[in-house]
């Protein structure tokens, strides 16, 4: 039986506050990452002609189905062998990899050091949850998730007009070196801040097939979707990736059923809030990711715009995220994730409509770009910390780490789809009014994808406060 939160005045330790501190430094770094490659999308296009638009693609996919593909592998070895160690050396990694992006002479190779990048992202992000959810009280909980969540919001914020700055001033791969100084910072804070901790009963073996065979079993009907102008929607390469996508899933699922010790619990999905959450997220990030993605280099190239100036002109729906996450934390301890998460699709959903409304080939600052960016941004700021807070809310203590993984498995496997669709939509235009008209199919897709978000938490999610793990 569930028991409601009214307490909220636990006391919250120095140690917490410190794991949040070095926590959301990590989340400023990634969603920094994410909305600064947006502002160099076009400068990198310029450095690789010879490149195609599929293949520049795959300088974020990768990095998204590679941390997948190792998230959960992940989280049992910070459970297993120490959050501090995996989530330490997951930085570092990280560290080379964006240095070796940021030297990195041509798109194969970016590609790669992409790939590095992925292996240390997959070694921080279930540790880093895993350290954070259990230093806080429980019913303090949802409030040091905004927090977090803000953080990643105000690198959203700043990551445009820093990103026109970087690429302004120094080319392309400065987007990536910032990484390093950022990575630094943590590891330093880390080493000395976090407190090492494990899982009570970890198994000393797990099936390290099953996790891997469906990010690559997704990654492949992701190459399908992309690829699918190139090679024919009804061709044999896009049919056999196809049916090895679908193949690799099915293992995924017969692995998990069978094995004596599966990388993930597929248990976990009998909790009502986890399963919805997983949905209602990949909902989200189709949503939002299928529209950001693509917009900087509309802005750039339909409208003339340059890198800086494309930069400011997102700057505030991003930064009101970053202002209304931590109050929106505080208000889902009081009311639950649901509301808030529907809400933030019913922003998506207006954002969307005033996109397809008034924004066209005539550049227009507020009313196609800024007004609609407040709706997102309000949107993002009730969703990326709280689609968090909804799939785990009933998740016990010692699933953590299983738990915050497969969670961001699905993210990460959401965001690379949702970067194959506007590549799909989009293609290669052959001048700006072909260019508007494929955004404008691809923002019909978002207003879908956020209207799915706002159905699935505003009308299938549990109502109130979650139940007290123990």
């Amino acid at each position: 039986m569930s028991t409601p939160i009214s307490d909220t005045s636990e006391a919250i330790s120095s140690q917490a506050w410190r794991t949040l501190g070095v926590t959301s430094i990590v989340g400023f770094m990634v969603s920094l990452e994410i909305t600064v490659i947006a502002l160099a999308l076009p400068d990198i296009r310029e450095a690789f002609p010879e490149a195609t638009e599929s293949t520049l693609s795959w300088i974020i996919t990768a990095y998204n189905i590679g941390v997948a593909s190792l998230l959960l592998l992940a989280g049992w070895a910070a459970d297993r062998y120490g959050r501090k160690l995996v989530f330490l050396t997951g930085l570092g990694i990280f560290a080379v990899g964006s240095l070796a992006a940021g030297l990195a002479p041509g798109a194969e190779l970016l590609i790669a050091a992409r790939v590095l990048q992925s292996i240390g992202g997959a070694l921080q992000f279930p540790a880093g949850l895993a350290l954070l959810l259990p230093a806080f009280p429980f019913s303090r909980r949802q409030m040091a998730i905004g927090i977090w969540g803000a953080m990643g919001g105000l690198a959203a914020a700043l990551g445009p007009p820093l990103g026109g700055l970087l690429v302004g001033a120094f080319g392309w791969p400065a987007v990536f070196l910032v990484n390093v100084p950022v990575a630094l910072l943590a590891l330093v804070a880390g080493w000395f801040w976090l407190v090492e901790s494990r899982s009570d009963d970890p198994p000393d073996r797990v099936d390290v097939i099953s996790i891997p065979a469906a990010s690559l079993g997704v990654g492949a009907l992701i190459l399908a979707i992309v690829q699918s102008e190139t090679w024919g929607f009804a061709s044999a390469r896009t049919a056999i990736a196809v049916v090895v996508g679908v193949a690799l899933i099915a293992l995924f699922v017969f692995r998990s059923n069978h094995h004596p010790t599966p990388l993930f619990d597929l248990d976990l999905f009998r909790l009502q809030s986890y399963w919805l959450g997983c949905v209602g997220t990949v909902a989200f990030v189709i949503g939002f990711f299928t529209f950001f993605v693509p917009f900087p280099t509309f802005l750039q190239e339909g409208w003339g715009w340059s890198t800086i100036r494309t930069g400011l002109a997102i700057v505030p729906g991003p930064l009101l995220a970053a202002v209304i996450s931590p109050a929106v934390g505080r208000l889902a301890d009081r009311i639950g994730n649901g509301p808030v998460l529907a809400v933030g699709g019913l922003s998506g959903v207006t954002a969307m409509v005033l996109h397809l409304l008034l924004t066209n080939l005539q550049p227009r600052l507020l009313l196609g770009v800024i007004l609609p960016g407040l709706f997102l941004g309000v949107a993002a700021g009730c969703s990326f910390a709280m689609s968090v807070g909804a799939t785990m809310r009933d998740v016990p203590p010692q699933r953590f780490g299983m738990g915050g993984a497969g969670r961001t498995t699905v993210f990460q496997l959401g965001v690379a789809l949702a970067i194959a669709l506007a590549v799909a939509i989009i293609g290669d235009p052959a001048d700006d009014e072909a260019r508007l008209s494929a955004l404008r199919i691809s923002w019909a897709v978002c207003l879908v994808a956020f209207g799915a978000q706002a159905a699935i938490f505003g009308l299938l999610f549990p109502r109130g406060n979650p139940s007290r793990a123990a």
